[in-house]
């Protein structure tokens, strides 16, 4: 790990010329222009001064960085079977309530639906990627086949239905998470 380096960025963040850092932690320019450099390596006594002078602690300038995980593949999925609905709900970024929108294919066996979602505020987007359905938004019903696409506000009460002979497979996106 680069201490200089990171130490430079927040002394830099936080508009302090190395003259200023040093008066604050009691230390020389010269000193902090080393350990910048990574020429010299501070004391933990050292360190501990100029991170009190950045307003930071030795727990916090050294945790590392969550990097979020960007690509998923099959095996992060998380899959639900709805006996009771005939359905199959993929959650393909496990998760995701934490995220500003959440993804999922469902399968729906031949007469079965999804679980009715209720009113909430956000935005609904579907894709039919194989078979027939029905999307009942509110009072409203329509019928959708492969290749198909639906896109709308989440004010009312939305649910597929399958009274095909076949499965099928639509890929559902909702923001915010509801599923």
């Amino acid at each position: 790990m680069e201490i200089g380096a990171r130490i430079k960025n927040r002394r830099v963040a936080l508009g302090l010329t190395q003259e200023e850092l040093a008066e604050r932690s009691e230390l020389t320019k010269g000193f902090i222009s080393q350990v910048e450099r990574d020429l010299t390596s501070p004391s933990l006594i050292s360190l501990s001064d100029i991170l009190d002078a950045l307003g930071t602690n030795l727990a916090e300038f050294f945790k590392e960085e969550e990097t979020p995980q960007e690509v998923f593949s099959k095996e992060d999925y998380v899959i639900m079977e709805d006996d009771e609905n005939l359905n199959e709900v993929k959650w393909l970024v496990p998760g995701a309530q934490k995220n500003e929108m959440e993804t999922i294919i469902i399968k729906i066996r031949p007469e079965g639906s999804s679980r009715t979602l209720a009113p909430t505020e956000g935005e609904n987007f579907g894709y039919v990627l194989k078979g027939k359905v029905i999307l009942n938004i509110g009072e409203n019903e329509y019928v959708l086949g492969k290749g198909d696409s639906f896109y709308s506000s989440c004010e009312k009460p939305r649910k597929l239905s399958n009274n095909g002979s076949s499965d099928a497979i639509v890929l559902w996106t909702t923001s915010p998470p509801s599923f």
